[in-house]
């Protein structure tokens, strides 16, 4: 599933409601700020639920300091979308992804993602990001349709004449 960051697509929206944590003098973690990037899927048809959330800091460029797999829906619901258990249960709540950027840090922002998803409003906002996403990247995809389409009708027209 191809994952588009979120300020890609609602880049107003993004940069005004990213999570954002200032962390200074803690053990585990290093001082700065860091934002909870969301990344959701843009695939047509697709209806995960889900959101990766790369961890960055603005003064180290694109550096990711962690990559979190995030889905706030029930096994149940994993279970029926993906038809796999085992894959499900891993679906469920938040984790280190596997497959993306990990930092010797990348714990620490699991735990302190997992402390933060316990504001309800933030969780509410994810959802909410997530479908406003869906929709915009539907709105894309039927404006590019539509150009194909008159590009084709005017393309038609100039091989007649």
């Amino acid at each position: 599933m191809p994952m588009e960051p979120f300020y890609s697509v609602l880049p107003d929206l993004a940069m005004k409601e990213t999570r954002v944590v200032h962390l200074r003098g803690r053990e585990d973690l290093p001082d700065g700020e860091f934002g909870f990037v969301e990344l959701y899927c843009n695939e047509a048809n697709c209806d995960c639920r889900r959101a990766i959330i790369n961890v960055m800091n603005p003064a180290t460029g694109p550096k990711v300091w962690a990559t979190i797999n995030y889905g706030w829906e029930s096994l149940e619901f994993y279970e029926g979308w993906m038809r796999d258990k085992e894959l499900a249960k891993e679906a469920v709540g938040a984790a280190l992804d596997p497959f993306n950027a990990q930092t010797p840090y990348s714990r620490a922002f699991l735990k302190l993602f997992q402390w933060v998803l316990e504001d309800e409003l933030y969780v509410e906002r994810l959802k909410r990001h997530y479908a406003q996403f869906k929709e915009a990247v539907e709105q894309r995809r039927g404006k590019v349709k539509a150009q194909r389409s008159l590009r084709k009708k005017h393309s038609r027209k100039r091989k007649r004449r």
